[in-house]
């Protein structure tokens, strides 16, 4: 406490600090682990003679269970129910294992399949802004804090609730009630002012803001939002803005309390008892916003709203913003094209756009002619090939979701309809978006569009896109086309979307609905048809772009009475989930030839003393990386390729490619997430120079070898090893 009052006068944030949060956030991809490595907690513990029921989270923990669905199925009224089918034949041994968890642990909660994002649960339902514990027959009041195992557990930070993303370790001491240990962070201030322009979106918003961020360096740092500009920021927005930290490398994003605040509390059916304490709460403790007042910043920034564009960001980055009439100049410079001038409008129509009905033989490079249902299509370098909504990101915001509705049901009455070799998808991170659609009349036009719901999940945005059409992947291969995706997500990363796919951009919901109209990001939205109406008549983005008026109409139909609806029964699962037959013991029963869960090996040689830390001599370099390393490159949650050392493990295991599944269904397996360690497909290992995929060169043989094969041969030999990455 002294330190954090010294701060206002010495602002030195050099002194640690320890962080005890409230609660635990976690997904299945990144939850298994931390429960795997429960589960052998109390395995140790039961060898040492001891009870393992002492093993129990002491913060009360949530996993919610939404990593896992994929596209498999899409554009039809069917593809939900077949999704879920095949989601729960795959994962049925994670399942098995999380109801054992469900029930064997104290203090942990599992939200089924089927239910939302972890981020979208988490903002609608689980959090409280103001946390409350019963001590000696009191009843204490403090601030609702979270860590999560997910990097967007930042998005409650909109909500007035501090939280961030950590590694499994970290979140299971804080489980385990062991304190986050941090330096006092520095925190900038973002000034926001003024309003959004007609037909600019949050997402527009937020993809500017980030880009401001990253360009100011706020890595390590909190961001909080303050001005008077927050008067007139809905909740929803708020929650877009701070889900991205992560992008704009921001520790969180953090929103002050307001009437704002309890007026979402209020829509989404939290307790009037809960609102009035947060109200009360805030009040008395000076955490609630007061118009006109600026909080101390360690340094800050300014937003006038007014002035943000309609924009998107992409090849490869989240802070790599393109403004609309940009985004077909982008392209071309990252692929390099010098595209001709055309003598007639119609050839450079056919020349730039994404795809068209096959003209002649003639081939070209960056093109190539594909089958399907006995039709013949062109497809071509800039082709959108996916477009999804998707994402904790966007779909937890109305107003962006309802213009996408709108958007469709403008196209749909106009006689447009998506380009064939789109692969259109709608995944919301919650069932009341499903309420909300079908109470303004939007569904029927987004499944026109090819847009029914895949699922409730994250889907596209974590790598689970699913296979595209095969004759689209041969194409595709056979030329090495550079095609598209679109996506409301917030993460782009080279090999994350699907392998195929090497250019992916980030845009708001209606955008991604554009775009699947237009086939191509070849095409300048702003300027060019999308595409031929039934009146035989062009069709341009201003037709059928939806007024901030018909929006706001639209989002009147959101009620609180489709919350209560959909969180009634929020930890119950449906019948399937139920079914799962799980014995009810204090441990685990481990089965040898599980490829999802196995016992991790930490507790093995665990002995009282450990082992004295020497230094590292005569070191070797496993991998020297450059700059923008993520997460996704050292730990992919994506495809697994077949020649891949994680795919030969599994081949050996008996299971075919088919039944792969993703790194981040199978993190409960020790053996593949070791062999999956650098295993992107478009990471850059300088030591050769600079070509993709996860090798590197073995020292002093000079082999080029998987990165994970290099590292199990130099264990053998005893040879330390160091990565060197970053600027």
């Amino acid at each position: 406490l002294q330190a954090m009052a010294d701060w206002l006068s010495t602002r030195s944030s050099e002194r640690e600090i320890q962080y005890r949060p409230a609660r635990v956030l976690m997904q299945d991809f990144t939850g298994v682990p931390a429960v795997v490595d429960l589960a052998a907690m109390r395995d140790a513990m039961a060898k040492a003679g001891g009870d393992p029921q002492k093993i129990n989270p002491l913060s009360p923990v949530d996993l919610v269970i939404d990593h896992s669905v994929m596209v498999d199925k899409f554009a039809s009224s069917a593809a939900f129910g077949q999704n879920v089918a095949i989601e729960m034949q795959r994962n049925g041994e994670r399942y098995a294992f999380l109801r054992w968890g469900q029930h064997a642990f104290d203090n942990f909660s599992v939200v089924p399949p089927g239910t939302g994002i972890c981020h979208q649960v988490n903002l609608e339902y689980l959090g409280r802004t103001v946390w409350t514990k019963e001590e000696d027959g009191q009843t204490f009041a403090f601030p609702d804090t979270l860590v999560g195992t997910d990097s967007h557990t930042t998005m409650i930070n909109g909500l007035g609730i501090l939280g961030w993303g950590v590694g499994g370790i970290k979140a299971e001491a804080a489980m385990l009630g062991q304190p986050v240990s941090m330096l006092i962070p520095e925190v900038i201030g973002f000034k926001l002012s003024g309003k959004l322009k007609e037909g600019i979106t949050a997402t527009d918003l937020v993809l500017t803001v980030t880009q401001m961020l990253r360009s100011k360096g706020v890595v390590g740092k909190f961001v909080e939002f303050y001005g008077d500009g927050l008067a007139d920021l809905p909740l929803a927005d708020r929650a877009t803005i701070a889900n991205m930290a992560p992008e704009y490398g921001a520790t969180c994003g953090f929103f002050p309390v307001d009437e704002i605040t309890l007026g979402y509390l209020r829509l989404s059916g939290r307790p009037q008892q809960t609102v009035k304490l947060v109200e009360a709460y805030c009040k008395a403790q000076g955490l609630w916003r007061e118009p006109g007042v600026e909080p101390l910043f360690t340094d800050s920034l300014e937003l006038d709203m007014g002035i943000v564009e309609a924009c998107l960001a992409g090849p490869k980055r989240p802070q790599d913003r393109v403004a609309l009439p940009q985004v077909k100049q982008a392209f071309d410079d990252f692929i390099g094209l010098q595209l001709k001038p055309s003598a007639s409008a119609e050839a450079r129509l056919l020349d730039e756009g994404g795809g068209g009905a096959a003209i002649g033989s003639a081939k070209q490079v960056g093109e190539a002619d594909y089958e399907y249902e006995g039709q013949t299509h062109r497809l071509k370098n800039g082709a959108v090939v996916i477009a999804a909504i998707t994402s904790c990101t966007n779909t937890s915001n109305p107003s962006v979701m309802m213009a996408a509705g709108l958007l469709a049901k403008k196209a749909v009455e106009k006689g447009l309809q998506r380009k064939p070799w789109v692969k259109s998808s709608l995944a919301p991170g919650s069932k009341v978006v499903t309420e909300y659609f079908n109470a303004a009349g939007l569904t029927r036009y987004l499944d026109q569009l090819g847009f029914d719901l895949v699922g409730y999940g994250c889907t596209t945005c974590i790598g689970n896109s699913g296979p595209l059409l095969e004759p689209i992947e041969q194409a595709i291969q056979q030329s090495d086309l550079s095609v598209a995706s679109v996506l409301s997500g917030n993460r782009n990363f080279e090999g994350r979307v699907h392998p195929l796919v090497k250019t992916n951009w980030l845009a708001s919901p209606p955008l991604v609905v554009a775009y699947a109209l237009a086939g191509s990001v070849r095409i300048d939205i702003t300027r060019e048809a999308l595409g031929q109406g039934k009146d035989g008549q062009p069709v341009y983005l201003k037709d059928i772009w939806p007024s901030q008026a018909e929006i706001a109409e639209a989002v009147l139909n959101v009620g609180t009475a489709m919350f209560h609806k959909e969180y009634a029964k929020v930890f119950a699962g449906d019948a399937e989930w139920q079914a799962i037959d799980v014995p009810q013991a204090a441990t685990y029963t481990w089965q040898a030839d599980s490829t999802y869960i196995q016992h991790p090996p930490f507790f093995e040689k665990i002995t009282e003393a450990p082992p004295h830390i020497g230094d590292i001599q005569q070191a070797r370099i496993l991998a020297l990386l450059g700059d923008s390393v993520t997460t996704d490159h050292i730990s992919p949650a994506g495809n697994i390729k077949a020649d891949s050392p994680a795919g030969r493990y599994l081949r050996e295991q008996g299971v075919e490619p088919v039944d792969f599944n993703s790194y981040g269904s199978r993190r409960g397996n020790h053996h593949v997430m070791m062999r999956g360690t650098f295993a992107n497909i478009r990471i850059r290992n300088e030591m050769l120079n600079g070509e993709e995929g996860g090798n590197t060169l073995h020292v002093p043989s000079g082999e080029k070898l998987a990165i994970y094969d290099a590292a199990m041969r130099y264990q053998e030999q005893g040879t330390p090893l160091v990565v060197i990455a970053g600027k």
